[in-house]
C-alpha cells in the first residue's frame, strides 16, 4: 500500500538507500522462497494443481524477483529489511493462490475455505510488514511500491478466484484491473501520473476491499449475496480513484504556471 499513483493502499518501508550489500540478502530470500513456493505446489492435495497452473506460478513469481532485483539496485538499499522480507513472502502466496485460479475443473467448498484462510493470513501479514517497517525505521520508496504492487496484484488474483468460482460475472474483475487501468490512464495524462500523498482513507478502502472478496469467496456466501459485496467493494474502490483523481488535477490547475 503505497504513496506512488493509486487510491490503493499505505505508505511504507523497506531498508536505507546507499549499498549494494542488499542484493545478496535479496537474491537468498528469493531462492528460499521460489523452492517453498515449487514444493507446496507439487505436495499440496489440489488436483489438476501441478503443470500449467504451477508454471504460471512461477512465472509470476519469477517476474517479481526479477523486479525486486532491479529496484533494490535501482535504489542502492543498504538492506532488503525484514519488511520487505514478509512483503515477499505475500508475493509468493499470491503466486500459490493464482496458480489455484489458472487449474482446470470448479472450486469446491472445501477448496474455498481454504483459499479465504490463506487469504486472511496475506491479509494479516500485510499489517505486519508496515509494523516492522515503522519499528524498524525502515521505510523507503521501494518498500512502499513493493508492498502497493502486492496489494493491487493480490486483488486481482482474488477477483479471478470469484470469476473461476461463478460468485460473479466477469465484471468482478474490474475491481481487480482497477490499479493498473489507473496507471495505464496516468501514462496517457500525465496529470494523474502525479504523486499521490499518504491517506488514510485510501488504506482503509484497500483493506475493505480485500476484506470483502475474502468474505464472497467464502463457501457459506451464495452468489447472490457474493454479487452484492463484490458490488459494494467496486463501489468503493470507484470512489476511492474518484477521490484521487480530483485532486490530481486540482493539484495541477492550482500549480504555479
Amino acid at each position: 500500500m503505497g504513496q506512488i499513483p493509486s487510491p490503493i493502499g499505505s505508505p511504507r518501508r523497506g531498508g536505507s538507500a546507499t549499498g549494494s550489500g542488499a542484493l545478496g540478502g535479496t537474491i537468498a530470500q528469493l531462492a528460499v522462497l521460489a523452492t517453498l513456493l515449487a514444493l507446496a505446489l507439487a505436495a499440496v492435495p489440489v488436483g489438476g494443481l501441478w503443470g500449467w497452473p504451477a508454471a504460471g506460478a512461477l512465472a509470476l513469481y519469477a517476474g517479481i524477483a526479477a523486479l525486486v532485483l532491479f529496484g533494490v539496485r535501482r535504489e542502492a538499499l543498504r538492506r532488503f529489511g525484514a519488511a520487505n522480507g514478509v512483503t515477499l513472502l505475500r508475493a509468493a502466496g499470491v503466486a500459490f493462490l493464482a496458480a489455484v485460479a489458472l487449474r482446470p475443473g470448479p472450486l469446491s467448498a472445501s477448496l474455498r475455505g481454504a483459499l479465504v484462510a490463506l487469504g486472511a493470513v496475506l491479509l494479516l501479514l500485510d499489517g505486519v510488514d508496515g509494523w516492522l517497517a515503522r519499528r524498524g525505521d525502515l521505510a523507503s520508496r521501494f518498500g512502499a511500491r513493493f508492498d502497493m504492487e502486492i496489494d493491487a496484484l493480490s486483488i486481482l488474483v482474488f477477483t479471478l478466484l470469484l470469476l473461476r468460482a461463478g460468485q460473479a460475472g466477469a465484471w468482478v474483475l474490474a475491481i481487480g484491473l482497477a490499479r493498473y487501468i489507473f496507471v495505464g490512464v496516468g501514462w496517457l495524462w500525465p496529470p494523474l501520473a502525479r504523486e499521490l500523498a499518504p491517506n488514510l482513507r485510501r488504506k482503509t478502502i484497500c483493506v475493505a476491499v480485500v476484506t470483502a472478496l475474502l468474505l464472497a469467496l467464502a463457501p457459506f456466501v451464495g452468489p447472490a449475496s457474493a454479487r452484492m459485496i463484490c458490488a459494494v467493494a467496486l463501489v468503493l474502490l470507484v470512489y476511492s480513484f474518484a477521490v484521487d483523481c480530483v485532486w490530481l488535477l486540482t493539484l495541477r490547475r492550482s500549480a504555479p504556471r
